[in-house]
């Protein structure tokens, strides 16, 4: 089997990538050509990856790329995909994580229509949510341009399913985590903050908005969700969640406490890194995913902040050396 995963060097991509390895799969990775390529998650596996230059800006290298690879099944996990930089750049992130979609899907439907094909939905696509929790039929009310570009992706994956009979479908995946998240995103944030405070390279941390609440899940559990969507009988969309919330301010005291610190000490709330419109309480229910795929999600939020904070300050700790 041979699988194509567009933002191979992400978070997401990089476990699904290991979780493909393990299985057997061929592994293909779309890469963007840049001045500073980062293959950071990645390096463990590199040499056992087959890696092709394309971008979601450029249809004909899509197609181009499609045509070489000629992949059993794709995961189109490559979006502009911090929601703050989404208000600096909006017209970027629409054409990256809205009609970059659209540009991928008529591809596969050109070159590969046998294909199964896997959209990275989000929860921010709930937004201001309408019910909570949220399920498959809850309507998006997205409050950021990247919310509203995966919403736009979402329903474009629904649309050549239907329209065209492609196995494509969308996992609206909740918040999820790992020591592999990238720095700008707020557990990171914490977590990397947590160690710094703890080794003596920081004296505080800097926090928006500490009431928010997410549903957070373990991406490495994340990612075999994907992968056991796309081998159902039916292609169908589901909703990955842990089916449980906390606030920021649970995840800055789990980790704070993890150290023996107290989180209150250390964390200034600067308005500045408040969002032009919040999203204040995500909180899904994959009881479809449950009951259809079998799957579970196997980290739970304590571990999960204990995995991210242990990994951090080993990291802090190779520096002090």
């Amino acid at each position: 089997m041979k699988a194509l995963i567009t933002g191979i060097t992400g978070q997401d991509g990089s476990y699904l990538a290991d979780f493909l390895l393990e299985k057997g799969y061929e592994v293909y990775g779309m890469v963007r050509r840049s001045s500073t390529e980062t293959f950071e998650r990645i390096a463990h596996i590199k040499d056992r990856l087959n890696l092709r230059q394309a971008d979601l800006l450029d249809q004909l290298s899509l197609i181009k790329l499609l045509e070489e690879v000629q992949p059993d099944e794709i995961y189109n996990l490559a979006a502009m995909s911090f929601v703050p930089t989404s208000w600096n750049q909006p017209m970027l992130t629409g054409e990256y994580t809205a009609i970059g979609v659209t540009r991928l899907l008529e591809a596969v439907r050109l070159i590969c229509p046998k294909a199964r094909f896997y959209q990275a939905s989000s929860s921010e696509m709930f937004g201001k949510v309408r019910e909570v929790p949220q399920v498959e039929t809850t309507p998006f009310h997205p409050r950021s341009p990247y919310g509203v570009a995966k919403a736009y992706g979402h329903y474009i994956t629904v649309n050549y399913r239907e329209s065209y009979g492609l196995f494509a479908l969308s996992g609206i995946l909740f918040n999820h985590e790992s020591p592999r998240r990238g720095k700008e995103f707020v557990t990171r944030k914490i977590s990397d903050a947590v160690a710094q405070i703890k080794l003596g390279f920081a004296k505080e941390l800097r926090m928006g908005n500490v009431d928010a609440q997410r549903d957070w899940g373990f991406a490495g559990d994340y990612i075999r969700a994907m992968w056991m969507m796309l081998q159902m009988e039916e292609p169908d969309d589901f909703v990955i969640s842990t089916g449980v919330s906390h606030s920021v301010k649970e995840f800055l005291e789990a980790a704070f406490s993890h150290v023996g610190l107290h989180w209150q000490d250390y964390v200034v709330e600067d308005p500045s890194l408040f969002r032009p419109a919040e999203v204040d309480h995500l909180l899904g229910s994959s009881a479809k995913a449950e009951r259809v795929l079998g799957w579970k999600p196997h980290v739970d939020f304590k571990g999960l902040v204990r995995m991210m904070v242990d990994a951090d300050m080993e990291r802090w700790k190779q520096v002090k050396k």
